[in-house]
């Protein structure tokens, strides 16, 4: 399963990339304002540290502008995806897009049925958002098995990137379904480190290996 990273810090992208950890970036107009910068220029600033696919998101709401705004994107490095939203004009803007040579992620999925759309229209990538689903209390990981069980059957080649990670359980639970990638926040790609009884066991030998009075270096 890839990872990419769903943040415009361009600095939690780089230390993360440094570590091999990224095969790309999702970014959102929500992540540029918190971003605080141009969307232009921070988007070709990550385009420029990572070789893999860089999401970077339209605004408009009708076909014909988001097809303008995609083609505007996608100008600022080969590795664009250009982000539309799950509505009909949305996978009119895929299909547009995406006949033109362009990687398309249609993001806002919340349902089988929506992500069939997706792949009809031939969407790069389709964005099911699991974390919001939880929110209203609806399995977003069972959305994830869905999904894949539907491509696999009729051999959809759009790749299922799990979106709104909220938890490591969420990455575990995703790449056991098979999900093709995970867009992460940093601090829950980090977490995934964590566990207590590596805590606990890193401890008790550091406090052996000082009882032996030895150096390595």
């Amino acid at each position: 399963m890839k990872f990419f990273v769903d943040t415009a810090d361009t600095a939690a992208i780089r230390e993360l990339a440094d570590l091999g950890m990224v095969d790309g970036v999702t970014t959102n107009p929500s992540l540029i304002m918190k971003a605080g910068r141009d969307i232009l220029e921070v988007t070709k600033e990550i385009c420029d540290m990572i070789e893999g696919p860089v999401s970077a998101e339209v605004v408009a709401t009708e076909a014909k502008a988001m097809i303008s705004e995609g083609k505007k994107l996608a100008k600022i490095a080969p590795n664009i995806a250009v982000k539309v939203p799950l509505t009909w004009d949305g996978l009119t803007a895929c299909k547009a897009l995406t006949s033109e040579g362009h990687m398309v992620n249609v993001t806002l999925c919340f349902s089988a049925a929506q992500a069939i759309l997706a792949a009809k229209a031939g969407a790069t990538f389709v964005s099911p958002f699991l974390g919001r689903l939880d929110d209203i209390n609806l399995d977003g990981v069972q959305l994830i098995e869905d999904i894949r069980t539907i491509y696999d059957n009729y051999d959809f080649k759009t790749e299922i990137l799990a979106a709104s990670i909220r938890s490591v359980n969420h990455i575990t639970d995703v790449a056991r379904i098979g999900a093709d990638v995970a867009t992460v926040p940093p601090a829950v790609l980090k977490a995934m480190v964590a566990h207590p009884l590596t805590d606990k066991g890193l401890d008790a030998f550091l406090k052996d290996w000082a009882k032996t009075g030895q150096k390595i270096l």
